[in-house]
């Protein structure tokens, strides 16, 4: 029997730090589902099966340290370029943000974690990153993610490469 009335026993519950996956859409106590998990842990055929199951790909977490954060953040912090691939195609938001003061992206994500190929990957596929860093729509952290720095040397590159391919084909068209 658990003894709290009298002290001698202190009862420690932390119903916050314990999962309960109760409801329509299962979470923890950071507001996580099993397709957040899933994509952290870049499991392609748990992700797969989630969504096919009816899951929201753009579901959002609640939880007090990371409010608004999308199965393609965490996709994108651990660089699982299947995952992140996957999620894309069935309609996440590749400049999802999260709720609060800085509003990370996917790409701030991933470049914080120096994710190269997962910045390569999200620059390749449209997410937004303004030609000025300074930029206030972006709202980038500097500090906290010096990837993007070669975020911003990958879109030149990018470009780069997209402007010679045109400038190769109207060259030979002539």
């Amino acid at each position: 029997m658990l003894q709290e009335e009298s002290g001698s026993l202190p009862l420690k519950r932390s119903l916050s730090r314990r999962r309960s996956w109760r409801s329509g859409v299962d979470r923890d106590d950071r507001g996580w589902t099993l397709l957040h998990i899933a994509a952290r842990k870049g499991d392609l055929k748990e992700v797969r099966r989630l969504l096919n199951n009816g899951m929201d790909v753009n579901v959002a977490t609640w939880g007090s340290k990371a409010k608004g954060v999308t199965p393609l953040h965490l996709g994108a912090q651990g660089g699982h370029l299947e995952v992140m691939d996957e999620l894309l195609d069935r309609g996440a938001n590749i400049d999802a943000r999260t709720w609060g003061a800085c509003g990370w992206t996917p790409l701030h994500t991933a470049a914080k974690e120096k994710k190269k190929e997962a910045i390569k990957f999200l620059v390749e596929n449209g997410a937004f990153l303004p030609d000025d860093i300074n930029d206030s729509r972006f709202n980038p952290p500097l500090h906290y993610c010096h990837g993007l720095e070669w975020a911003y040397d990958e879109m030149k590159r990018i470009r780069g490469e997209s402007s010679s391919a045109g400038e190769a084909s109207y060259s030979s068209e002539s």
